[in-house]
């Protein structure tokens, strides 16, 4: 299996339980997520060896980051302790019609402090096969940025494929910011995370379809391969879920998911894992299967991260039943 680097910020998340309203809580569940730590929770998961790179304070809930991705099997010895605090979400689960809501708290984060010196990123990235990361980090700060590139400069000259979800935040920053920031960092990309909705928002990309939007994309940025999760149906509850990895010339899509969802936070890291994995073997079937069946299950776990076991990955790509298991 291979060694896989994913650098980006996690945060502590604090949800009501029982679909509360926030302001109706007396207690929260906590759990941690971070997209790029998401998907290296997904390919360790999968049996890859996984360095998370972040930074996080040195207080308690630093600990608890730090203690919470050991446990999820990912590797922390490129984890930084820095000035800042830990960022926060607040997530108010949703029932139809009221929708699911994510309200951040997360200016001052340690990773927002980094700068370009806070990582030997030669020396981080040496050897691996692989390099993740999303259009978070860079918006986080202008040294979070800075130190984006450095980590993209210091993988493509070691050989690393890289990897990069868009993933945009509007309350990061603009669309305008954005699409500048990210014209910039894309050239040369292995393989890009994105969808309709995002291209036209920040590169004015308009189609009928994916492919139409991938083949743009992969026509002005340079990227091999552009994959997206694709969703049908209820976003509280039941929804179909599938993939599409789209190769050159070559699309390909994933068969549908029937999901029961519990909680839909982390599923495009989860499929974004699975996609990694497949083109890890240059395998785009297996890769857009995979993804597909990660996503689905995350949606039945409750947390970001994707904590399910291959064998469990495999019976989903197989289309395995969800009769009780005695």
């Amino acid at each position: 299996m291979a060694r896989i680097v994913c650098f980006g910020e996690a945060m502590i998340r604090l949800a009501p339980p029982r679909n509360q309203r926030i302001e109706q809580a007396r207690s929260f569940d906590v759990e941690i997520g971070g997209a790029e730590l998401n998907c290296g929770v997904g390919l360790s998961r999968l049996g890859h060896s996984v360095e998370w790179v972040s930074a996080v304070p040195n207080n308690a809930l630093g600990r608890l980051l730090r203690n919470r991705v050991r446990e999820a099997g990912v590797g922390d010895r490129y984890v930084i302790e820095s000035d800042g605090r830990c960022g926060l979400n607040f997530l108010e689960f949703g029932a139809a019609p009221r929708p699911t809501e994510v309200y951040y708290d997360r200016v001052g984060s340690s990773l927002s402090r980094v700068t370009r010196k806070s990582f030997d990123w030669a020396t981080i990235i040496d050897g691996a096969a692989w390099f993740h990361v999303t259009g978070i980090t860079p918006a986080l700060s202008a040294s979070a940025l800075l130190t984006t590139k450095a980590a993209l400069t210091a993988a493509k000259a070691s050989g690393a494929k890289i990897s990069f979800d868009l993933n945009y935040r509007s309350k990061l920053w603009t669309p305008a910011d954005s699409a500048r920031v990210l014209a910039d960092l894309l050239p040369g990309v292995d393989l890009l995370f994105a969808g309709v909705g995002d291209a036209a928002t920040l590169f004015t990309i308009p189609g009928p379809d994916f492919p139409t939007v991938a083949k743009a994309l992969q026509s002005r940025f340079g990227v091999a391969v552009v994959a997206s999760l694709r969703r049908e149906g209820d976003a509280t509850r039941s929804e179909r879920i599938g993939g599409t990895v789209v190769r050159g010339p070559e699309v390909l899509e994933s068969k549908w998911h029937d999901v029961e969802t519990v909680d839909r936070i982390g599923a495009g890291d989860a499929f974004a894992s699975g996609v990694i994995h497949g083109l890890l073997s240059n395998d785009a079937t297996a890769a857009v299967e995979t993804g597909a069946a990660m996503a689905a299950l995350k949606q039945t776990i409750p947390g970001d991260l994707p904590l399910m076991s291959v064998a469990e990955i495999e019976a989903a790509v197989a289309g395995a039943s969800v009769r009780v298991k005695r």
